[in-house]
């Protein structure tokens, strides 16, 4: 018996060492410059789900393949990938041999794609960044496209917002719980350290998430992930910043089981593009990893990106003719060099442990713990007993010269020149008002910062398994806590030794701040006006179900998250005395999200994919409270959103030609924002034009995006490839919404501060700040020797402002004091003074080039530079605007615009003329 066990035993270790040498498909991967293996490169079988991973010696095995022609792709970070025809040949093993990949010397153009898109014009980070995430992940034609070439004009992709989207690093989400956003600056300027990276287009499975409509991103930070090496690169621009140096070390795992990556840079600028943009920026990364044994390792991740840069300000038609599209209002000269007075300071930096845990050959388990501290400071100018030191102030322009009558086209021109002569911020001005002060170290002006420091601690575990053969399951868990503090920080006293806190726009108690210590003297760095704490508790999990087979497959997930929010004051404010100290009402939210897809293979080049998506959403933190800086108050008619989202396509993968035919459908329901301004005849007793602070509480919007996408790309040489991409898309709203404002005059005066405007009418409105059609083609030449040009010709269209929601409820045509409508107020009036502008077509040329050369036969060590002129043209063109609400009635607009140059006239934000990206580089 024991001779019977022992043979058995010896002929099953033979059987398994024969199928081991033996499998259906292997091959070896090296690099063509160091002829040394490369590891973790990716092979996958194009029509099926089967990948496989090269191992230390960058070998990589199928033990099983499908019959019939097959299409194989071998690719890795930073390469060119191969593609092979596979023809298996009744059951026999294909074995490719050596597979020599060619480093992609096009790939210095994503490690430079943060020059392009990382200029946020606005406040809310819900620009062209919402398309950065997606570029540096992918290498599909139509997603670069949107990347390099319409990004640069604030192109969404489907015309969603980032926070559709999931950006992850180590799978643990980076969207802010604030506004559901990736905050980019938290690892800007690590290109080199974050380019291992995954990515998932709308609703398709992840390995990480459930995901959203938008699509998911995950950045890899596993230190035995990176290729070994150094790089170091120095840059020059003249974007948003002028320079930058990097630098990058990876080690590779050594015999004991050690791996580490580091990396560092420095951006920086006196000026960019636009007047007075200041710009500094220093990163740091480091990642560790300890392999403790075949089943388990550590790796442990800190990054630090600390950035600083001058906002530009959007302007109108009037200043805009006046001074220029490069005109920047927010800085002036002090001491001989320009300061801009709304500086973007971000210092967030996070620590992340993971641990991967590989159970069986089938069943890994990978589990994070990450920390994120520090803070988010936007300053600008306070003011009391003085003027408005805005220099683009409407007092100061001549259109209100104009609007009051009496002055001729001579005065006019004067009131122009002296607009000029005057047209930035008189810093010298204001230091001087403060010294002769009516109260004497009491400033005038102050320059503050809106500041969030934020303590978040978050957790994940991630588990993939393969159930069988066909049949594949992810199953993960997230965590997440939020402590975010809110304030009004002052930064610079100029020259006096206190700030009064009080508002001077009231009298009494409501004039204070914090009745708790009234008429506080404040010093430098001491909080003022609001204080409060935010406090988010969420938790989300979800299962997802891979179906694998020969001619189809598909997929099933589900999800379910739980979201906690609370609002904490640490002041009492005068008008709110009752509901803004010590902790308000805690809101809870409980959501749940189905998706599943289809993916049929007509045959191994070509296919046919469905996905279909429903989940409901939490609203943000920052649109759950109407008025936070003042008040506990949640706001009122909050519902979860609800989001359906489909997308068909037809697919072919060939090995010269490679297309995608894409149809997509999102419907978002139930959203709410939130904004802020001053206004004429809002919410007042007698309707009159007395001006009034409020927040704007739009509830109930619905939005529908529909469209298709294409993307194309033909190997027509083997040095010459053409591409083609186009988008069009009708982004609107499709049923009107619902609107109250909170207005902090009533409720000083002891009325009710909530105004319930009823319904706003903006069904069949477009959505604002983004083309709505794109179309690029490009042709590029890559040389044998490692050099290569390239040249894309775009066109982009149908961009529209965003229109004032309180312009289009009855308010605005509807007289409170009578009932009846305003004078003029007909339909065809109405409607022509609130048609909604759309932005004029444009198109833009952008050339990019490179070379690499080798400078060490011995190591293979190479220099390189690329080189991209972007708007040849120099083409001016808005990427954005916005209608202001301050005349908020059908006469007062009216009168505003009479003479054709409105006081309150729509701001526009433009985009870069004529731009160049230089970058040198030594990889060793």
């Amino acid at each position: 018996m024991k001779k019977l066990v022992l043979s058995t035993l010896l002929v099953l270790q033979a059987v398994f060492v024969f199928a081991q040498q033996n499998p259906a498909l292997k091959g070896k991967v090296i690099d063509a410059k160091s002829q040394k293996p490369l590891q973790n490169v990716v092979a996958t079988i194009q029509s099926t789900n089967q990948s496989a991973l090269t191992d230390f010696d960058g070998n990589f095995v199928f033990q099983s393949i499908p019959g019939g022609e097959q299409v194989l792709v071998v690719k890795s970070t930073g390469y060119n990938q191969q593609t092979f025809v596979l023809e298996p040949n009744n059951g026999e093993p294909l074995d490719l041999g050596v597979v020599v990949l060619e480093e992609d010397v096009t790939s210095e153009q994503q490690l430079s794609l943060v020059t392009i898109t990382e200029n946020d014009l606005g406040d809310d980070n819900s620009g062209s960044e919402s398309t950065s995430g997606l570029l540096q992940a992918t290498r599909d034609t139509y997603q670069q496209a949107a990347a390099f070439n319409w990004g640069q004009s604030r192109f969404r992709i489907r015309g969603l917002d980032n926070e559709y989207g999931v950006t992850m690093i180590n799978g643990i989400s980076m969207n802010k719980l604030y506004d559901g956003r990736p905050q980019w600056s938290n690892w800007g300027g690590l290109n080199d350290a974050t380019r291992n990276q995954e990515f998932t287009m709308g609703s398709a499975p992840s390995d990480y998430t459930f995901g959203s409509a938008l699509g998911t991103q995950e950045i890899n930070t596993r230190a035995s992930f990176y290729r070994p090496g150094s790089r170091i690169s120095m840059s020059g621009t003249n974007t948003n910043y002028s320079w930058r140096m990097m630098g990058t070390h990876a080690s590779g795992m050594n015999k004991d089981g050690w791996a580490f990556v580091v990396s560092a840079s420095r951006r920086w600028a006196e000026e960019g593009y636009f007047e007075g943009t200041d710009y500094a920026a220093n990163s740091l990364f480091a990642s560790v990893e300890k392999r403790i044994n075949e089943k388990h390792s550590l790796n442990l991740t800190a990054i630090y990106a600390q950035n600083s840069r001058g906002k530009s300000s959007p302007n109108t038609k009037e200043v805009n003719d006046l001074m220029g599209i490069e005109y920047n209002s927010y800085w002036g000269y002090q001491g001989g060099k320009k300061r801009n007075s709304r500086d973007k300071d971000v210092e967030e930096p996070i620590v992340m442990l993971s641990h991967y845990w590989r159970i069986t050959e089938k069943t890994s388990l990978n589990t994070n713990v990450a920390f994120q501290t520090g803070s988010i400071g936007n300053s600008r100018l306070d003011f009391q007993l003085g003027n408005n030191p805005d220099p683009t102030y409407y007092r100061n322009l001549p259109s209100y010269f104009s609007n009051l009558g009496g002055y001729t086209p001579v005065q006019l021109e004067e009131i122009g020149n002296t607009f000029r002569l005057n047209s930035q911020i008189d810093w010298d001005a204001m230091y001087i008002a403060n010294q002769n002060s009516a109260f004497p170290g009491r400033s005038v002006y102050v320059l503050y910062e809106d500041r969030t420091d934020d303590n978040q601690l978050s957790a994940n575990s991630i588990l993939n398994s393969s159930i069988s053969e066909n049949v594949s399951l992810t199953a993960g868990a997230n965590f997440r806590k939020l402590r975010s503090h809110n304030y009004q920080n002052l930064l610079d006293l100029m020259g006096g030794q206190y700030f009064l806190d009080i508002d001077p726009f009231y009298t009494g108690n409501a004039s204070q701040s914090d009745l708790n210590n009234p008429n506080r003297q404040v010093g430098e760095n001491e909080s003022y006006g609001y204080n409060y704490l935010l406090h988010a508790l969420t938790f989300d999990g979800f299962t997802q179900f891979k179906f694998t087979y020969d001619k189809a497959d598909f997929y099933l997930a589900q999800s379910f998250s739980r979201t906690e929010y609370q609002r904490e004051g640490i002041y009492r404010n005068g008008i709110y005395a009752d509901n803004s100290f010590g902790k308000g009402e805690s809101i809870t939210f409980e959501n749940f999200g189905f998706k599943g897809g289809l993916t049929y293979k007509l045959n191994g080049r070509n296919y046919l994919d469905f996905n279909g998506l429903y989940q409901t959403k939490a609203p943000s933190l920052r649109n759950s409270f109407s008025n936070a800086r003042m008040n506990n108050v949640i706001t009122p008619d909050l519902q979860s959103e609800s989001i359906t989202s489909a997308d068909a396509s037809y697919i072919l993968r060939a090995p010269k030609f490679k297309a995608r035919l894409t149809g997509f459908y999102s419907k978002i329901q139930d959203a709410t924002e939130i904004s802020f301004f001053y206004g004429e005849g809002i919410g007042s007793d007698d309707g009159g034009d007395e001006d009034t602070f409020v927040s704007e509480i739009v509830t109930g919007i619905e939005k529908q995006n529909m469209g298709a996408e294409l993307g194309l790309e033909y190997q027509i040489t083997s040095t010459i490839k053409a591409t083609a991409a186009a988008s069009y898309g009708q982004y609107i709203y499709s049923d009107n919404a619902k609107l109250k404002t909170n207005d902090d005059a009533l409720a000083a005066a002891g009325n009710n501060s909530l105004t319930d405007f009823g319904t706003v009418y903006i069904k069949d409105y477009h959505q604002p700040g983004m083309p709505q059609t794109a179309a690029s083609f490009g042709l590029e030449y890559r040389d044998p020797n490692f050099w290569w040009i390239g040249a894309n010709v775009n066109y982009l269209a149908n961009s529209y402002i965003d229109v004032a929601s309180i312009l289009r409820t009855d308010n605005f045509t509807i007289d409170s004091n009578t009932g009846d409508n305003y004078s003029g107020a007909t339909p065809e009036t109405v409607k022509d003074i609130l048609e909604q502008e759309k932005f004029d077509s444009f198109s833009l040329v952008n050339l990019t080039g490179g070379k690499s050369w080798r400078i060490s036969k011995a190591n293979r060590n190479t220099v390189g530079f690329f080189a991209s002129v972007n708007n040849v043209f120099d083409v001016t063109y808005k990427t954005g605007g916005f209608e202001q609400s301050r005349k908020a009635t059908f006469p007062d607009l009216q009168a505003d615009q009479a003479n054709g140059t409105p006081s309150f006239g729509s701001k526009y934000f433009y985009g870069y003329g004529r731009t160049f990206f230089v970058n040198f580089y030594i990889n060793f």
